[in-house]
């Protein structure tokens, strides 16, 4: 029998059959069957992927961070310690009888996304039911409670704009004209109707 073509340390835990080439797992992390996991991605100590979240290529998922399912993440996100996700918005435990016909018929779930190349901070809480935009910078201990931007920065409890961030994650400062270079990439933005829009090189 050949190796597996990604690495998962002795003492983790990878049921999934769905895991991408390049993918490190670290101690004490558990990938659910049923979880799908990407290529290179670098899952951190306690890490707990449930059956059927998603997460797409390149991704880091830092130590104690809980990924539920519903949760889709896409390629190159960041994902802080001990940030949490949900994916229920009245829960109950299913073994209590007075929830047991809402959680068999299955219309419980409230799904998440977070979109190519954003970040979420250390701590972090994101309530089920939003979408994190490309490139959005959730800062550390923020409450996300409705859809982030794409290039938001957002803080808080609930969490707020405060900020736009380049694709490099660079906090952005606009000139007059609402329009902004960023020094890392070169690349150029302009403010728009409260959404930041990428501008012709």
């Amino acid at each position: 029998m050949s190796e597996t073509p990604y690495f998962v340390h002795p003492a983790a835990l990878a049921e999934s059959e769905q895991i991408g080439a390049g993918t490190r797992i670290w101690a004490f992390a558990h990938v659910m069957k049923g979880a799908r996991l990407g290529r290179d991605c670098n899952v951190g100590d306690h890490a707990f992927l449930e059956s059927g979240a998603v997460v797409g290529d390149r991704v880091t998922i830092k130590n104690q961070v809980l990924i539920w399912d519903g949760v889709t993440i896409e390629d190159d996100v960041f994902v802080g310690p001990a940030a949490v996700f949900t994916n229920d918005l009245a829960p109950r435990s299913p073994r209590n009888p007075a929830a047991v016909a809402r959680y068999a018929q299955g219309n419980w779930l409230v799904r998440t996304r977070v979109e190519q190349g954003a970040s979420i901070g250390a701590n972090a809480t994101i309530v089920c039911g939003v979408t994190i935009g490309r490139a959005a910078l959730v800062a550390a201990g923020a409450v996300v409670t409705r859809d982030v931007p794409a290039h938001a920065l957002v803080a808080g409890v609930p969490a707020r704009v405060v900020g736009w961030v380049s694709a490099a994650g660079t906090r952005l400062v606009f000139d007059e004209r609402q329009q902004t270079t960023c020094p890392e990439t070169g690349n150029r933005y302009e403010l728009r109707d409260d959404r930041l829009h990428p501008l012709a090189p």
